[in-house]
């Protein structure tokens, strides 16, 4: 499938100028494809004949949105124009094959909820690996893949689903996988990776950050059961 009818959105926090590094990296991506910024003042969007924007053929729109990534998303997914929308974060980095296996996968399931195989950026500690493979069976076995494994799916499913739910502070990503289960949209693994940065376990320690990460895990898979009807 050709990637013309693709909106990439990328929500911004503030000062936080990590899209810098991923948005050269979608050059490839055609003229007709769209890529929306959303931040939460002007000031950190990048301004016109900005050198981050300059080598892409696609079109870039930018946005301000309330504080907040399920916001900023939804508010970036109204304005995408695109039948497909493809969810990035800042500090995501793509590979050789994130691409083309984004093209695959529309082409073979464009009814799903797809993510690619979560890998880590050389910042953070060794220990990190470990957590791509329990990312692997969260998303694979378990059916749970996350945000930062770049959801992609139709605009009309998207809308479908309700978008990211703006109550919640985070965990947006993962109602809105518990929403495509509820809803029995299929997920479809891409089968490529995508790589995010380790700095937060750098900076915080691994064992906490990863215990920390399990614990909210925990707590929402229960709360999404509990609302979807399951036993807990």
């Amino acid at each position: 499938m050709s990637l013309d009818d693709l909106a990439v959105v990328i929500p911004i926090g503030p000062g936080d100028d990590a899209w810098r590094g991923l948005v050269p990296q979608l050059a490839p991506l055609p003229a007709a494809a769209r890529l929306v910024l959303a931040a939460t003042t002007a000031g950190d969007l990048p301004a016109a004949g900005d050198p981050a924007c300059a080598a892409l053929a696609a079109e870039v729109l930018c946005l301000t949105a309330p504080r907040g990534r399920a916001l900023q998303q939804n508010a970036a997914a109204r304005a995408a124009g695109r039948r497909f929308l493809w969810f990035l974060h800042a500090d995501s980095r793509l590979a050789p094959t994130t691409l083309p296996a984004l093209a695959r996968a529309l082409d073979r399931r464009p009814g799903g909820l797809g993510f690619f195989d979560l890998r880590f950026r050389d910042d953070g500690p060794a220990a990190v690996g470990l957590n791509a493979v329990g990312v692997m069976v969260r998303s694979r076995w378990l059916g749970l893949p996350f945000g930062d494994q770049g959801f992609f799916l139709a605009h009309a499913t998207f809308e479908r689903l309700g978008g990211f739910d703006p109550g919640l502070a985070d965990g947006e990503d993962h109602a809105l996988g518990w929403a495509a289960w509820r809803a029995r949209v299929p997920l479809v693994p891409a089968r490529a990776p995508i790589y995010t940065s380790a700095r937060k376990y750098a900076e915080q320690g691994w064992l906490n950050t990863t215990a920390r990460h399990v614990w909210l895990t925990v707590r929402q898979a229960w709360r999404e059961g509990r609302r979807a009807g399951l036993p807990t």
